[in-house]
């Protein structure tokens, strides 16, 4: 069961780190002037990053229950997943959306497990 949660937990910072990324270069493809596309290029993940290290983060600043954690997870990575299908990569979203569910879904039940 550790080298599932290790594995899992390798899959997570990895798509953590792909969300900032899509959010990035959704705010570079966005149908707007340079310097829109600049402020979108960099607040969006810097936004997401700043909510994720405050609330999400294994050593999060501002402590939340349970579903408060998992509310912010949804936005941050609905964000990147709605990104991607407006950039046109609706299978990509689809697919970045269900790995995210299950990695979500394995984190729970390798922590369930470990509690008992």
């Amino acid at each position: 069961m550790n080298f599932l949660r290790h594995v899992n937990d390798l899959l997570a910072f990895l798509l953590e780190l792909a969300a900032l990324a899509v959010l990035g270069y959704w705010g570079l493809k966005t149908d707007s002037a340079a310097p829109v596309k600049v402020a979108l290029a960099v607040g969006a993940p810097l936004l997401a990053a700043i909510t994720w290290g405050l609330f999400a983060s294994p050593k999060a600043t501002i402590a939340l229950p349970l579903i408060g954690v998992l509310v912010v997870k949804a936005l941050v990575f609905g964000s990147a997943a709605l990104a991607l299908h407006a950039l046109g990569n609706r299978a990509l979203a689809t697919s970045f959306a269900v790995i995210v569910v299950i990695n979500i879904a394995i984190a729970l039940t390798v922590k369930s497990v470990g509690d008992n």
